[in-house]
């Protein structure tokens, strides 16, 4: 949310509690957080881990806190990694316009990504189409992982590597943040931890 509109909407009186928002910029607001930056870090391992050096990151292009930890922690984990190479292509979190971004940034020229890191599992579902229209196969020719853990991620074939975030925790927190602002009490603090879903869309690179 907008610094203005928060002031607006809180002024002096409300009580608030943020959900996936700037600690540092929300104007005095409760906030409860899912460890997102931890969710970037275990993708960026994992596929380190199976070999990938060529990445690139299919991003939301949406203005917001969340997004922008994710790509400043993927590019720090692998810019920490000699020999590797991150590019980045930003779509809206919709699956025509995911496909139209995986399309067009895997049809220039240079050495193609083995691994297509989305923030979001409907941007990778839009990735898997724009894959298929360009006759590449996930995860042989290039692996593909999301975020989120919707149902989504498992309808699709191969089902997907994401990362899990706990929707029911995260509102039971919340809602326990908020009668602790409400009963003048300091909220419990510290992030919710994220989890990687290791399935079918990651795997070594192929043969060049």
């Amino acid at each position: 949310m907008a610094a203005d509109a928060l002031t607006a909407l809180r002024g002096d009186q409300l009580p608030l509690v943020m959900l996936d928002s700037d600690p540092t910029g929300s104007l005095g607001a409760a906030t409860v957080n899912l460890d997102i930056a931890d969710g970037a870090r275990q993708i960026a391992r994992h596929l380190i881990d199976l070999g990938h050096r060529h990445f690139l990151h299919l991003a939301a292009d949406v203005p917001s806190w969340t997004f922008e930890i994710r790509a400043k922690e993927l590019a720090a984990r692998i810019a920490a990694v000699p020999g590797t190479t991150l590019r980045t292509a930003r779509a809206p979190i919709t699956i025509d316009d995911a496909r139209a971004a995986t399309q067009a940034a895997l049809s220039g020229p240079g050495p193609r990504p083995t691994a297509l890191v989305c923030d979001d599992d409907k941007l990778a579902a839009g990735a898997y189409k724009g894959l298929r229209r360009l006759g590449l196969r996930v995860p042989d020719d290039i692996s593909v992982t999301g975020v989120d853990d919707l149902g989504l991620a498992t309808a699709i074939d191969p089902e997907l590597t994401t990362v899990r975030l706990d929707a029911e925790l995260f509102g039971e927190r919340g809602m326990h943040a908020l009668l602790a602002v409400l009963e003048g009490r300091t909220p419990e603090g510290g992030d919710i931890p994220v989890h990687l879903v290791v399935r079918g869309s990651t795997a070594p690179p192929g043969a060049p």
